[in-house]
């Protein structure tokens, strides 16, 4: 058996001028987070969608790459994400890029053999699956 999470949306109005909130009940985190189209494609304080999945993949890849480290018999002393998704206007809106950039410190590892994990964390982590249909690239450095 799986696990199953949910999120709510709620949004009152028209695209441009209405407004919305997000409430993740079972984690409390987001509890009636306002988003809006000037949170979306201004600079006004919310979240909007492209965020929401940055944090995702960052946090699902990551754990992955924890995964697949220790495994191999490295556990990583650090690992730290950074996940940038890319809404294009072109064509209609859609995710046109997702760019992840991970720091890693590993004690032991040769950088072939961290680079080949990362790859398989990118490849493998189930929001990556996911998110299959949009162009994905990682930057993963091991420092020290």
């Amino acid at each position: 058996m799986g696990i199953s999470r949910h999120a709510i949306a709620r949004w009152t109005g028209d695209l441009k001028s209405g407004k919305g909130t997000l409430s993740t009940p079972q984690s409390g985190l987001l509890d009636d987070t306002r988003y809006a189209f000037s949170t979306r494609f201004g600079d006004e304080k919310g979240t909007n969608p492209e965020e929401l999945i940055a944090a995702a993949h960052a946090g699902c890849f990551t754990m992955a790459l924890s995964a697949k480290l220790t495994e191999a018999g490295f556990p990583p002393e650090s690992l730290e994400t950074r996940a940038d998704v890319d809404l294009s206007m072109d064509g209609g809106p859609q995710l046109s890029a997702i760019r992840l950039k991970t720091r890693a410190r590993v004690p032991g590892i040769e950088p072939a053999k961290f680079r080949e994990l990362a790859d398989d964390a990118k490849q493998n982590c189930p929001v990556s699956k996911a998110l299959s249909a949009v162009p994905l690239s990682l930057d993963a450095v091991l420092e020290g």
